[in-house]
């Protein structure tokens, strides 16, 4: 049976970003991937309870969407926390990032403005996105409500910007969002996301 397992993360100290809210974010982390191996796991005691009482059918049903949720957490935490290791880095001029950006977005300093202004301005709780599209092999940038709502079909995470209050609130309070999103490129591997959509390609 499927089990995922919890990650490590070696981060270093990050501009704006406390090691304490690391540490609670981290646990929030560990409890997706726990609550995604307990749905997996009971699934079929659910199922022999269903057979017997109809009604709890829909609380099979529930718990399916809910999984959806668990997973998508633990994914978009993954690709999060590890563009922190190794410390910040930039991205090379006339890399294949690089490129892939200009084309798609017309300048870096132009994906950076609307990255960074669809990080801040949307409400509500969830992601902002930079993913790969395989079949049209281009990037795009989307907002993700919650964990899952808006992900992007045939796309891979490139670069994952966590807008959920409890990624930045501890430090920054919430008129300091602004703040955490510089802070975020400020603290960026770029070097580890260019890895990433080295491997989606």
């Amino acid at each position: 049976m499927t089990k995922f397992e919890e990650k490590k993360f070696n981060i270093p100290v990050l501009k704006g970003i406390s090691a304490k809210t690391i540490e609670e974010h981290l646990k929030l982390y560990a409890g997706y991937v726990k609550n995604a191996n307990s749905i997996i796991e009971n699934a079929p005691e659910h199922m022999k309870y269903a057979e017997k009482n109809p009604f709890a059918n829909y609380l099979v049903g529930e718990l399916g969407r809910r999984f959806s949720f668990e997973y998508n957490g633990m994914r978009n935490h993954e690709v999060y926390f590890s563009s922190f290791e190794g410390g910040p880095k930039t991205l090379g001029k006339k890399s294949t990032l690089e490129k892939s950006i200009g084309a798609g977005f017309g300048s870096f300093d132009e994906f950076l403005k609307i990255f960074k202004n669809m990080a801040a301005t949307t409400r509500g709780i969830g992601w902002a996105m930079l993913c790969y599209d395989r079949k049209e092999k281009c990037l795009l940038a989307s907002w993700v409500d919650e964990q899952h709502i808006g992900l992007l079909n045939e796309c891979a995470i490139i670069l994952a910007l966590d807008m959920w209050e409890h990624s930045y609130v501890a430090d920054y309070q919430p008129s300091g969002k602004k703040q955490y999103i510089e802070d975020f490129f400020a603290n960026l591997n770029w070097e580890v996301v260019e890895k990433r959509f080295k491997d989606a390609q």
